[in-house]
């Protein structure tokens, strides 16, 4: 037999009597219709290794995952410093009626937070109402933390009243996506199977925003299981759109925001989940670098790609969020040290700026227009873009990475069968890709990592040649890219369609170079309005 008649793959079919022996073997037992409509996917994935086969990976390519052998940390690690840069609004005073400031940034809500033109109360009961009031079109919330958040808001009041102010977010409500672990409330992961969990434990960033200050208002919906806006009360409605879903998974993290129903709130990435709603919304997203931010308390998708981070109105609002809660805490062992200090005066002049220029060509016809524009208002701010040509890998081959642990992280829930109460049960929902993701091979695992070390190494050469640089959104595949190689993203509206709903483009860093690129897309967004408007749904209407 010759070497390559050995390594050939066989070219028969696979049927579901295939599938059915295969997942035997395994000691699993899918049914006839399970085995039918995993079909496809498998077929499709025997197609991606032998695209891995066909890469070849000399000795020294090791998995862009690494081994840690320490199970126990003797002591916490050391909190990093938190450095808040605000400056004052001038002129800043309490409008004539407290529901016009619903759609304030952080910013600006701080300023009056801190001078008791406004109290946290009063804030806070705004908030809840208005929560109250466009839930029921929006579908956004899962569960109202009232109880909660009065006693925050008025030990907000009282600390500040007494010149004890913690910083920019003390007093201000904020949300909560509904994967966080929150104390004596529900976290529901947005999935029938776990409508009624409750975790004894507040997730990190749960617990450094509220030693910030901030007053949580509300868990957030997000799509079952973290995709999706598809939840199991429902499916949570684009506030400048009701009849189409606000994209997801942070799906009410960015409807709320958007709708002025949180002065913030904080959402997940994966593959896309701050990005995308964020896009369909309106607002302003900030996906940190993986490692930023502490999962401790969050829900675990993908051990290796999960990232927390704001959702607001503005990007210095993202900053300053940001600020609150990055760095380590001794339980998320990802986490880095390296220090975040938010510099709002950085000069545009001192970073290398670059755009994908071939994502930018062949974007989209409907926002194409848009993202055109975005090279021409910076270009109007003195940048000399650079044009960079992003690395080529079929990101479909390697999603294989994702599956195989989001998998692995709900197996009770396919082998307990329980996966049949989620909502979704299409061929690309999480039952059918879990179960597919039984079939994929540890080698072929193992294999798709080494290529994502390779993809890493690519990036990395790219990213010394540039601090930031902007694309369209969804151009090429830039955010399954950068998703991948964990670098982080800051999006921002930059435009409208005809229908009237939101665009957006996207500002890429390097890892840890948040700062650089929150200042690069804020110098954007400061010379457009498009983050100052808001769906009319949501805008009181008031007699003259």
């Amino acid at each position: 037999m010759t070497e390559e008649n050995q390594f050939a793959s066989d070219d028969r079919s696979v049927n579901s009597d295939m599938l059915a022996k295969a997942a035997q073997l395994l000691g699993l037992g899918f049914t006839p219709e399970e085995c039918q409509q995993m079909l496809a996917i498998v077929q499709e994935r025997r197609q991606h290794y032998d695209s891995l086969r066909r890469i070849k990976l000399e000795n020294d390519v090791s998995p862009s995952f690494y081994f840690n052998p320490v199970v126990e940390q003797a002591t916490p690690a050391a909190d990093c410093p938190r450095q808040f840069v605000v400056r004052d609004i001038p002129n800043l005073k309490r409008p004539d009626h407290l529901e016009d400031v619903a759609f304030y940034p952080v910013t600006h809500l701080a300023q009056l937070v801190r001078t008791r033109q406004v109290s946290s109360v009063e804030l806070t009961a705004l908030y809840l109402d208005r929560l109250r009031r466009y839930d029921p079109v929006l579908q956004c919330v899962v569960t109202l933390t009232e109880d909660l958040a009065l006693t925050q808001a008025k030990r907000a009041d009282a600390e500040i009243a007494a010149g004890r102010y913690r910083g920019p977010l003390h007093g201000i409500p904020w949300g909560a996506k509904d994967l966080l672990a929150t104390r004596g409330y529900k976290t529901t992961w947005g999935a029938a199977p776990f409508r009624d969990q409750m975790i004894d434990e507040d997730a990190t960033v749960v617990r450094r925003l509220e030693e910030a200050g901030a007053v949580l208002v509300a868990k957030l919906t997000l799509g079952a299981l973290a995709y999706g806006d598809v939840w199991f009360g429902g499916v949570t409605k684009n506030p400048w759109d009701i009849s189409e879903g606000s994209s997801g998974s942070s799906a009410g993290s960015s409807a709320a925001t958007a709708a002025g129903l949180v002065g913030f709130a904080i959402g997940t990435e994966t593959l896309g989940s701050i990005v995308s709603p964020s896009t369909r919304c309106g607002a302003t997203g900030l996906r940190p670098t993986f490692g930023r931010v502490s999962r401790q308390g969050a829900m675990a998708l993908s051990w290796t790609m999960d990232k927390i981070g704001p959702i607001c109105r503005t990007v210095e609002d993202c900053a300053l969020v940001l600020t609150a809660i990055y760095g380590p805490d001794g339980l998320d062992r990802t986490v880095s040290d390296a220090p975040f200090v938010w510099e709002p005066d950085q000069r545009l002049a001192d970073l290398r700026i670059g755009y994908v220029a071939e994502a930018f060509a062949e974007a989209d016809e409907e926002t194409n227009p848009h993202d055109g524009a975005v090279l021409d208002v910076l270009r109007g701010l003195g940048v000399e873009l650079m044009p960079i040509t992003l690395p080529e890998y079929d990101v479909d081959v390697l999603k294989i990475t994702l599956f195989a642990e989001a998998a692995a992280a709900f197996d009770d829930l396919t082998r307990s069968d329980q996966d049949d109460l989620l909502t979704r049960q299409d061929d690309d929902a999480w039952p059918n890709l879990f179960r597919a993701a039984r079939l994929i091979p540890a080698v072929e695992y193992i294999q798709a990592n080494r290529v994502r070390r390779l993809l890493m190494q690519d990036m990395a050469a790219i990213m010394k040649t540039v601090d930031v640089f902007v694309s369209p959104s969804f151009g090429g595949d830039v955010l399954a890219l950068t998703n991948l190689t964990g670098h982080p993203a800051v999006v921002v509206p930059n435009g409208f369609t005809e229908k009237g709903t939101p665009t957006s483009i996207s500002f890429i860093g390097g890892l840890y170079k948040e700062a650089e690129t929150l200042t690069v897309a804020k110098a954007y967004q400061d010379a457009t309005d498009y983050h100052l408007q808001y769906p009319p749904l949501t805008i009181e209407k008031r007699s003259s």
